[in-house]
């Protein structure tokens, strides 16, 4: 059986191929990126390597062949996601592709979150194409954070735009290993897993890191007008700060307040301790 996992070289996708590593061997998994040049450390590990721009059709279908379970992780341009992604369903299909996997957003089909619609169209043209599939729903990276973790080490306060709405954090390793276990033939098909860590809110989340740190966290509430304006004045594009502030709006209206034990069953351990992980990022 042959697992290939797309977008190898990001973020989530190496952490994936790490943890897909501990359950099947090598000669099993196959990766797809646009450079290959990127993946060389993986070919010498004894990893197929092959070449797929999601933006050429042929480049999929040619990369595809021969594959029986795919992940797709999503991509990062937010302006092409859709038609990427669903060339990349299509590609699958015609290359017989016996199962699917797709890293999504929470809540996506229901979401008021700014990123989620394309997420929706995704998991659409997924199910619609006849596919065996598995939509994974990652809440939020922990890894996002890291600005805000970095600001307060720098003396500055924490800063919350979101009020009292929850997010699950979990750690982009936690949302890997549950990828690779699904990918590697864990859990059901044809259903959809929402992933989340425990729910708490910006404020529960720096107790947690002042206490993780042994240091005093000063918090900070704002609107997302003045929101918008600290991201402005820090330097970020006005599209940006707009669209970031828009996030923090949606999230303190419950965006990501999604209860779910799916991370757990799928990982058959608990999420990494917040406090532990934390100190792994900053350490």
């Amino acid at each position: 059986m042959k697992l290939l996992v797309t977008g190898a070289t990001g973020n989530l996708g190496a952490f994936v191929v790490e943890e897909l590593l501990k359950l099947v061997p090598a000669e099993q998994v196959a990766v797809s990126v646009r450079d290959p040049k990127k993946a060389e450390h993986l070919r010498a590990r004894g990893i197929d390597v092959r070449t797929a721009d999601f933006n050429d059709y042929d480049s999929l279908v040619t990369a595809f062949t021969g594959i029986d379970r795919l992940l797709m992780i999503s991509t990062d341009d937010l302006i092409n996601r859709v038609s990427q992604q669903t060339a990349v369903v299509k590609a699958a299909n015609e290359a017989n592709v016996g199962f699917i996997a797709y890293t999504s957003a929470p809540n996506a089909s229901n979401s008021k979150l700014t990123l989620a619609e394309s997420h929706k169209k995704t998991e659409e043209a997924i199910q619609q194409s006849g596919i065996p599939y598995v939509i994974l729903r990652n809440n939020w990276y922990l890894e996002n954070e890291m600005a805000t973790f970095q600001t307060v080490l720098n003396g500055g306060q924490w800063v919350i735009a979101s009020g009292e709405g929850k997010t699950g954090w979990a750690t982009r390793r936690d949302y890997a290993e549950a990828a690779a276990k699904v990918l590697a033939g864990h859990g059901r098909e044809n259903v959809v897993y929402e992933l989340t860590g425990k729910l708490l809110t910006q404020e529960e989340l720096s107790a947690i890191f002042a206490s993780s740190m042994g240091r005093t966290v000063q918090v900070q509430y704002v609107d997302p007008a003045a929101y918008r304006n600290i991201l402005s004045q820090a330097g970020l594009p006005q599209p940006v700060a707009d669209m970031l502030a828009a996030m923090q709006s949606q999230i303190g209206a419950g965006a990501l307040e999604v209860e779910s034990n799916d991370l757990e069953q799928l990982l058959g351990h608990q999420p990494t301790p917040l406090e532990e992980a934390i100190r792994s990022l900053l350490a």
